[in-house]
């Protein structure tokens, strides 16, 4: 890796000097491709300026996950084969070991907790140079996720997350510690047609979803001198998306494709107001899952996320596009009919021309989920 130092946008400078949250942050996560059962949630984390490249926030690809309604899991329970009985298994459980939250075939509903751990261990620059951190430099991040989903409408489910959020940084001689409520997101699912079901055709749903700023960003006060409080981007986003999947056996084989839409905020007032926008966000993932004849299931994921560049009253600023790419490992762990537990490993591989503008964090992740029936 390079020695270089990482070069922030100074897109973010207008009038009175003031520092815009859409230059200091990118609006998507840099901590694993964690799959929840909702549509795109990004809750970006702000770096202070000067100590990092911008530092990605938590979430990268939230899905809500495909299932069935109660009615067709009894249907079809009551005509499986042994075949068609191991395609049905692993859909369940490999789409859980993918997504934490995903409601299995004859699941109503859920709830359930995350705590996740990370730290930063780089960053890429604006050519896409990867460089190590600065010298006295450190960075941990930890995260609560209270979670629900509910099925709605035979096919579609509905969910709701609400995120917790503190960082640690240290920047030479200087520590700190914050954090607070992170941005809320509310999604919803619908599933075409469902995985397993054909041979031919794969199951296709639609995702949407809407993320509350309910965070604070970058730009509040009293964030900290390291702006350890900041916990979200400060505006709205509407997030809209596709995923395709098919059962062979024990295996699942998930792809989807997401776009989050941030709107307009105006930062400060009167002669020193600034008008900003993110660009549109785009991210596509792609994961396999093997289950095995025990119910446990293991997954592997990979997702590349891309933003443009931001927008300063109406002008395209230089330099603020963002990219970061993510692999996942995990395991879903059954413990009886209602509780299961998903345990997950996520690094944002930090090599040369794979990101961009963006800072990279390893970590893990534990969750614990209730069902009911």
């Amino acid at each position: 890796m390079s020695s270089r130092r990482s070069r922030f946008p100074s897109t973010a400078r207008r009038k009175s000097g003031q520092t815009s949250a859409a230059a200091s942050r990118p609006g998507f996560a840099g901590g694993g491709t964690r799959l929840f059962p909702w549509g795109f949630a990004p809750n970006p984390k702000p770096a202070p300026a000067g100590l990092l490249v911008p530092l990605a926030g938590r979430y990268l690809a939230k899905l809500l996950p495909s299932g069935t309604s109660a009615l067709l899991g009894l249907v079809a329970a009551s005509t499986l084969t042994s075949s068609s009985d191991a395609r049905a298994q692993a859909c369940c459980a490999g789409g859980s070991a993918i997504t934490p939250a995903r409601l299995e075939l004859l699941e109503f509903a859920l709830v359930g907790l995350e705590a996740k751990a990370g730290g930063v261990s780089g960053s890429w620059d604006l050519e896409g140079h990867a460089l190590a951190l600065p010298r006295g430099a450190h960075e941990a991040d930890l995260e609560q996720d209270a979670f629900g989903a509910m099925r709605v409408l035979g096919r579609g489910q509905v969910a709701l997350l609400v995120p917790l959020i503190e960082t640690w940084r240290e920047a030479g001689t200087q520590s700190e510690f914050g954090g607070g409520l992170g941005d809320i997101n509310a999604s919803l699912r619908y599933d075409l047609t469902l995985a397993g079901v054909s041979r031919v055709v794969p199951g296709v749903a639609v995702l949407g979803g809407v993320t509350i700023p309910t965070g604070r960003p970058a730009d509040a006060s009293n964030l900290g001198a390291l702006a350890t409080g900041a916990t979200g981007i400060g505006a709205w986003q509407l997030n809209f998306g596709i995923a395709i999947e098919q059962v062979f056996g024990p295996w699942l084989f998930n792809l989807t494709g997401l776009v989050a839409e941030r709107t307009a905020r105006t930062v400060g007032r009167g002669d020193t107001a600034v008008h900003e926008q993110l660009a549109p966000q785009w991210t596509g993932l792609v994961a396999a899952a093997y289950t095995f004849s025990s119910g446990w299931a293991v997954a592997l994921s990979a997702a590349y996320a891309f933003e443009g560049e931001a927008t300063i009253d109406d002008t395209r600023t230089p330099d603020s596009r963002h990219a970061l790419p993510t692999l996942t490992l995990s395991t879903l762990v059954p413990l009886n009919g209602f509780w299961r537990l998903q345990i997950a490993v996520y690094d944002n591989p930090l090599v040369s021309q794979l990101g961009l503008n963006q800072a990279a964090a390893a970590g893990g992740s534990l969750t614990v989920i209730h069902s009911w029936m």
